[in-house]
């Protein structure tokens, strides 16, 4: 199982992990708007995360992540809540991977996984910092990390 398949199989599973992870975390801004609009912002993420995997394409979630940066920080959001809601759909969906791809797909799932959701949480920091500071922050070059891997 690729992890394209695993996504599009598992995506109610992977969000209600998701789901009760950031509701643990007990973010104040997630927790003001409210359960069911946490849950369709994680759904939001969790769909462009699986299209970037499966497409191998960057660039929409990565202007997600800008406009997150824009609404979360002019709705007063602390980056670190909007990060840690990141991490929850990360770490359900590494959950998902351990679980069900077979060991041979493990590095190509891991590293197609890692390299989607750090280029997003990239992109959400740079452009929350920018307007928090009014200054041009770099961002990294993902590229080649997401170009493949050999065999």
């Amino acid at each position: 199982m690729t992890l394209s398949d695993l996504l599009t199989r598992d995506r109610e599973p992977i969000l209600a992990a998701a789901a009760q992870a950031l509701g643990r975390a007990h973010l104040p801004s997630y927790e003001a708007a409210g359960e069911a609009e946490s849950q369709a912002r994680l759904a939001r993420l969790f769909d462009l995360v699986a299209a970037a995997v499966a497409e191998r394409n960057l660039t929409p979630v990565r202007h997600y992540a800008a406009a997150i940066a824009a609404a979360r920080h002019a709705a007063g959001f602390d980056l670190a809540e909007v990060q840690t809601a990141i991490n929850a759909l990360e770490e359900a969906i590494w959950s998902a991977i351990v679980a069900e791809i077979e060991p041979a797909g493990l590095a190509e799932a891991f590293g197609l996984a890692s390299t989607v959701l750090g280029a997003t949480k990239d992109q959400l920091a740079t452009a929350y910092l920018e307007l928090a500071t009014k200054a041009k922050v770099p961002a990294l070059d993902l590229g080649a990390l997401f170009a493949g891997t050999d065999g």
